[in-house]
């Protein structure tokens, strides 16, 4: 894999090294349920390409971007999420970021409050 890092979890999983189940596999995204779920549905979109973390982001991963959120949506729709769902990137230590590999969760299932946290 292009942009793997080997000290990395998820890099890991992308090859194999490490356990997930998978939700959703395309070309540029993976897809795999969360090992501690904050809700019915909990699942990470992950780039197969390393990215730290959405302070990361640049304007050149605009077409990483794109497809994580279309895998997102694939998974929502999958996971029949009709009723609603949410989409959070976690950045850094304070927001309980635990895995530095930019990751989108889709959490549904039930109803969330807000503000969160």
């Amino acid at each position: 894999m292009a942009d793997s890092q080997p000290d990395c979890l998820f890099c890991r999983i992308l090859e194999g090294d490490a356990p997930s189940t998978e939700v959703l596999s395309t070309d540029n995204t993976y897809a795999f349920r969360d090992i501690n779920p904050m809700a019915p549905t909990h699942v990470l979109v992950i780039p197969r390409r390393h990215v730290t973390d959405a302070a990361a982001v640049g304007a050149e991963h605009g077409g990483i971007l794109a497809e994580m959120f279309d895998s997102a949506r694939q998974v929502a729709d999958q996971e029949g999420l009709a009723g609603g769902y949410r989409l959070v990137f976690n950045v850094g230590d304070d927001s309980g970021n635990t895995v530095p590999h930019l990751h989108l969760h889709v959490l549904g299932g039930r109803r969330f409050g807000w503000p969160p946290g």
